[in-house]
């Protein structure tokens, strides 16, 4: 196995990446890709699951579904802040084994869990709360590739990673309501349930919602092992890695980041019940995946006009973007029980779903920018040694910022089902809860001006 170390790596020596570099980095990200898409089918899984359970005869209220959706993304989120240290300690080829192999146990007692109606509330909770492994991989995986590439190819190789690893959400928003009504695999996968929809009884496998996943994880897992690497040069220390709680970049681009993924997958995770209680005449499942499925292609877009325009004119004018468009989604959603546009609304939430990809990739085509420029700063009339280090440190720091602001961005995951869910509850409607994204957004269009795209910003990128 030693030959999976790689003792030597430069990717920013031309020559070295031409000859060598560019083709092991290569393969590295397109294992990574589908083993991140896997993580995020899991992570998002029960946005699904919750809109199927009250019709096979789980007795929750619409609040405990929304909890169910929203706990994923609390624990994916607080996981990754852990995953965003674990590849300098671990390697990138051992945590990617490791953290992909782990998406078996959600899926696995997904799948036994929903069997049983009678399943405690309790269970589905720790089963959600499982569900995090998937989240938690996204930060190990970005930090993981980031390692791997040139600074002037940063941007498109993680919009690649994310953008790609983000499709998850989407494919399983759509293959999900397919596999659930068929019998296939009911020799493996046991015998369905009653599902009775506006009168209507036929019979659903929902236990497939996490069974269908575990064929790909293992294969994922064994292709993680065999075809990735470890970079010696990459290994670090927590303690090491801690230095950038000491960087105010990292929380200024932890709080613009939690706009642009927050959003992302926050709405991904609220979208399926946000539109049963809003439009209930509509079937959510024919349509949530299209958001999410925007949002995934539109991130590697984001990567590349970042590396052409520079990233914080993207994301500057990405967030205008998101604030009119969540006013469009006001405008259509139905008022006082009546009215309403459901085709308006799903247009509006489709183009914030392409802004959210824009700005994921913009944003994370900021960070090594940032710190490169920050160290090289540090660095400057110091000589070439100081300066070979300060590439060195800037990757390691660069790394570290990629998976924790992913960690502070993916609480979007939790809070935004459940602002939704306690805006309903409370007013009767998600309004209150869209103005507060409205706000927000605001707030990340002048930290982007100002410390990044305005003329002499303190760090322009």
């Amino acid at each position: 196995m030693s030959s999976r170390l790689l003792t030597e790596w430069s990717p920013e020596d031309k020559n070295f990446w031409e000859k060598k570099g560019k083709r092991i980095a290569s393969r590295n990200l397109w294992i990574s890709i589908p083993a991140l898409l896997l993580a995020f089918s899991v992570w998002m899984v029960w946005s699904v699951v919750v809109v199927n359970l009250p019709n096979i005869g789980f007795k929750y209220d619409p609040n405990k579904l929304f909890w169910l959706a929203a706990l994923p993304g609390l624990s994916g989120a607080t996981l990754r802040i852990f995953y965003s240290f674990m590849v300098p300690i671990f390697g990138g080829r051992k945590w990617t084994t490791i953290s992909t192999a782990s998406l078996l146990i959600p899926a696995i007692g997904i799948g036994f869990a929903v069997r049983d109606s009678n399943t405690s509330y309790t269970t589905m909770l720790i089963l959600a709360l499982l569900c995090g492994f998937g989240g938690g991989n996204f930060a190990s995986s970005m930090a993981n590739i980031s390692f791997f590439y040139p600074k002037a190819q940063k941007g498109t190789a993680l919009g690649l990673n994310a953008g790609l690893g983000n499709l998850g959400v989407s494919a399983m928003q759509f293959l999900v309501p397919l596999v659930i009504t068929t019998g296939m695999f009911s020799a493996l996968c046991g015998d369905p349930q009653v599902c009775v929809v506006k009168g209507v009884t036929k019979s659903i496998w929902l236990q497939n919602a996490g069974f269908v996943w575990v064929p790909f994880i293992v294969a994922a897992t064994i292709a993680a092992w065999f075809g990735m690497n470890d970079i010696a040069s990459a290994k670090a220390s927590f303690k090491e890695q801690s230095i950038i709680f000491r960087r105010r970049h990292n929380w200024i681009m932890c709080w613009l980041y939690l706009g642009t993924f927050g959003s992302f997958i926050g709405y991904s995770a609220g979208l399926p019940l946000l539109i049963k209680s809003q439009f209930p005449e509509v079937n959510p499942t024919q349509y949530a995946f299209l958001g999410p499925l925007v949002g995934a292609l539109s991130r590697p877009l984001g990567g590349w006009l970042a590396d052409k325009l520079g990233g914080a004119a993207v994301t500057f004018w990405n967030f205008i973007v998101m604030a009119v468009a969540v006013f469009g989604v006001l405008f259509f959603l139905p008022h006082g029980g009546a009215g309403g546009n459901f085709w308006g609304f799903l247009a509006l939430f489709i183009l914030l779903f392409f802004a959210t990809g824009i700005g994921n990739g913009s944003t994370f085509r900021m960070i090594p920018v940032i710190f490169l420029t920050e160290r090289q700063r540090d660095a400057l009339g110091k000589g070439a040694e100081a300066q070979d280090q300060a590439i060195k440190d800037a990757g390691k720091e660069s790394a570290a910022v990629l998976g924790f602001t992913s960690a502070f961005a993916a609480y979007g995951a939790f809070f935004i089902p459940k602002s939704f869910g306690t805006s309903i509850a409370s007013t009767g409607g998600p309004d209150a809860a869209l103005y507060g994204f409205i706000i927000f957004y605001l707030s990340c269009i002048i930290m982007t001006w100002w410390y990044y795209s305005r003329n002499n910003a303190e760090m322009p990128c």
